[in-house]
């Protein structure tokens, strides 16, 4: 095996993308497509689920909510049947929460932010488990976000479900490392779509500023001065999942152009 294919993905691998029909999560399906993996996204968006399969029609398709635990279930027997087992999970299913002040949020919003940015991931990796470690190369790559590692006003219960997406790839790192998983964290800066759109216009209505004056101030906290685009995230996905990422494991990889604060 030459450098440039200990790059890339060996053909063949079973790969489970959550949240896998736009975005982030899109992006990294088709990358791993491009690489010949057999490839099942979930999603709760069943007309995204569509639109995707009829671009990519090898692609294979489910419609699952992973903070619903009856819907992880049949996600993981799902991902058994179609692929023969597992060996790429890819935990990427998030949404980006409330924003406001800590003391204005419901109970109810914040709860939802954790049960599907957090306690989906615990769900999803509950339930893989044991057909990773079936695998000769199992690899857990759960999407985090800078906002991982730095603080996030107005963003907390986003943040906080990020940052514990941290703690756990670290702990299951330890827990998995003996039955050859690695396990690592992606964590995106401002990834260029309709998302970082929708959460720029919400931050910006609340501080008060017009949404040029707060994409601005997003884009003077990046050292690069850039959005990161999806592909960026899903090239760096394609890379822990290939023999050259066989030693990387527990680890928070940013990418994000250097965000300095957020």
């Amino acid at each position: 095996m030459n450098m440039i294919e200990r790059m890339l993905p060996r053909p063949g691998l079973r790969v489970l993308v959550t949240a896998g029909a736009s975005g982030i999560g899109a992006a990294i399906a088709r990358a791993f497509l491009e690489a010949q993996a057999r490839v099942l996204i979930c999603d709760i968006d069943q007309q995204a689920l569509a639109e995707f399969a009829a671009v990519h029609p090898a692609v294979s398709t489910l419609s699952a909510d992973v903070s619903d635990e009856a819907e992880v279930d049949t996600l993981i027997h799902t991902a058994s049947e179609r692929l023969g087992g597992l060996d790429v999970l890819v935990n990427n299913a998030g949404i980006a929460g409330p924003t406001g002040a800590i003391d204005e949020l419901s109970v109810e919003d914040i709860r939802r932010t954790l049960d599907v940015d957090l306690m989906g991931q615990f769900l999803v990796v509950r339930r893989a488990a044991a057909l990773l470690r079936a695998s000769d190369a199992g690899v857990i790559l759960n999407i985090s976000s800078v906002a991982g590692r730095l603080g996030y006003a107005l963003r907390t219960p986003y943040a906080a479900s990020k940052w514990g997406i941290v703690g756990l790839t670290q702990s299951l790192a330890k827990e998995m490392g003996p039955d050859g998983i690695r396990v690592n964290a992606i964590l995106p800066g401002v990834v260029r779509g309709a998302r970082i759109e929708a959460v720029i216009r919400e931050r910006a209505e609340a501080s008060g500023l017009s949404y040029a004056d707060m994409e601005a101030q997003y884009l003077t906290n990046i050292s690069l001065r850039r959005m990161v685009e999806p592909e960026d995230i899903a090239a760096t996905a394609l890379f822990l999942a290939s023999p050259g990422g066989a030693n990387i494991s527990g680890q928070a990889i940013s990418v994000c152009g250097n965000v300095e604060n957020i």
